[in-house]
């Protein structure tokens, strides 16, 4: 019988916007739901440019991106893992405009690891993200700490 485990409090990530897990661990796997850049703290999406009337005018998806992967890293630590044990990444972008920055991020969280990835253009994402990141990670076994 294969063993589930349903991760839906994490603490340092901000809670689903819907009914659904921050992660799964399943048969060794760790998968991870969509994360974007909201701050846990102040439920505010990381590198917006807003006007005064809280309009968005510009965003900078370094930052974002950033968010992101601190919201990722949370998730994964929640389920005994971190981002040098993720396999498989899923990035989700508004604009493919913003790939070569969103590399960059990507080569900074991933500078010896490089886990397999899909990037893909999309009409929108929740909030006021412009880009979401997924993954999935090899869970640790039984005993085995955080590496």
């Amino acid at each position: 019988m294969n063993q589930i485990a349903r991760i839906t409090k994490v603490t340092n990530a901000p809670a689903p916007s819907g009914r659904y897990s921050h992660a799964i661990v399943a048969n060794g796997l760790i998968f991870c739901a969509g994360q974007g850049s909201k701050d846990p703290d102040t439920w505010v999406e990381a590198g917006l440019d807003l006007d005064e009337d809280g309009t968005i005018v510009g965003y900078d998806i370094r930052v974002q991106a950033r968010g992101c992967f601190r919201n990722l890293s949370s998730v994964l630590a929640s389920a005994g893992a971190g981002l040098d044990d993720v396999v498989e990444v899923n990035v989700y972008l508004v604009d493919m405009n913003d790939f070569a920055a969103m590399n960059e991020v990507f080569a900074e969280v991933f500078p010896d690891v490089q886990p397999v990835r899909t990037t893909i253009g999309v009409a929108g994402l929740p909030g006021r993200n412009f880009i979401e990141i997924r993954a999935v990670a090899v869970a640790p076994k039984p005993g085995e700490e955080q590496r």
